[in-house]
């Protein structure tokens, strides 16, 4: 005979009047307890007694009528019934969460404003799109851009001066939430008047002389480390913190750069520009549409944000 030490695998009885009985102030009571880690922790969190706590948690224990925590020597240890009704809670607090914006988007009276930081020369079809398809779903909603370096748009994103962002980010950063949006390559570009333009550079280290654009505090860091491994750009011939401004100054000769492929691409076509690296050896890395934590986020945000992903869901996998 098989038996279990687990109160919480005992024979539940189904109460069919739960929800009408429930305080559902208990419920969340319960995932404090969960997320500060123990019951003395989760009152400090509260600022509310611990006898108060424990005994909150008691009555939703019979409400429930299964234990739901076994105190352990370092806090607390959710049973098999609480690991359940803890997924349970997180469902119910995010539908709560969507309340009001689902309503205000039922009423069509949807208004305010989103302020989005993104890096210098963001090019994404889908991206455009959901502007667009937005614009036309919520006229009233006003679509504010600021143009910075990468690590500004996590900084606005981190200080609250910007909802959304859409960047590169070489490590996480544990108040924001990361969507990938697509990935993005750089090449080492020169002019059409330069003398290496028709060739192929596969020693980097030689081209250790060359004069280089560099931009700045919008230099990835992946574009950095490449640069540094070779002694690359230690003769500057020019500077500009605008990815734009930085195809500018190669395309005129002024210098080589690495710039994004997408960016350049008009200038390659045009046979304005050149690039020096065979294209296996191109960097790539991620761009996000990058957010700060859900409960920060207002009506018109979500609804931004829940049209980028749309589209880009939409997208075939390669």
């Amino acid at each position: 005979m098989t038996t279990t030490n687990d109160p919480a695998k005992k024979q539940v009885r189904i109460d069919r009047n739960f929800a009408s009985r429930v305080d559902w102030n208990l419920l969340r009571l319960f995932v404090e307890i969960v997320q500060a880690g123990g019951i003395g922790a989760a009152a400090r969190r509260l600022n509310r007694q611990q006898p108060s706590v424990s005994a909150a948690l008691k009555r939703l224990e019979d409400h429930i009528g299964t234990q739901l925590l076994r105190r352990t020597a370092s806090g607390v240890e959710a049973t098999t019934a609480g690991r359940a009704l803890l997924l349970i809670c997180e469902d119910m607090f995010e539908s709560a969460r969507m309340v009001p914006h689902q309503i205000s988007q039922a009423i069509k009276q949807v208004e305010g404003l989103v302020r989005i930081q993104l890096i210098s020369s963001v090019i994404s079809a889908e991206f455009d799109e959901a502007i667009a398809s937005f614009h036309r779903r919520h006229p009233a909603i006003q679509i504010e851009l600021h143009v910075s370096p990468w690590r500004e748009v996590l900084d606005a994103l981190e200080r609250g001066e910007a909802e959304l962002g859409v960047g590169y980010d070489s490590g996480v950063r544990s108040a924001l939430t990361y969507e990938p949006m697509f990935v993005e390559s750089q090449q080492l570009y020169c002019a059409r008047m330069h003398p290496l333009f028709g060739c192929r550079v596969t020693r980097l280290g030689e081209l250790r002389e060359e004069g280089f654009i560099l931009t700045g505090g919008d230099e990835l860091e992946t574009i950095t480390r490449l640069r540094q491994r070779y002694r690359l750009g230690t003769v500057v011939n020019g500077r500009a913190e605008d990815i734009n401004e930085a195809l500018r100054l190669v395309t005129l000769g002024v210098g080589i750069g690495f710039l994004p492929v997408m960016a350049a691409k008009k200038a390659v076509d045009q046979g304005k520009l050149w690039p020096l690296l065979p294209k296996d050896a191109e960097p790539s890395y991620d761009i996000y549409l990058i957010a700060r934590d859900a409960p920060l986020r207002d009506t018109a945000t979500q609804l931004f944000m829940d049209e980028v992903l749309r589209r880009l869901r939409a997208v075939p996998k390669a």
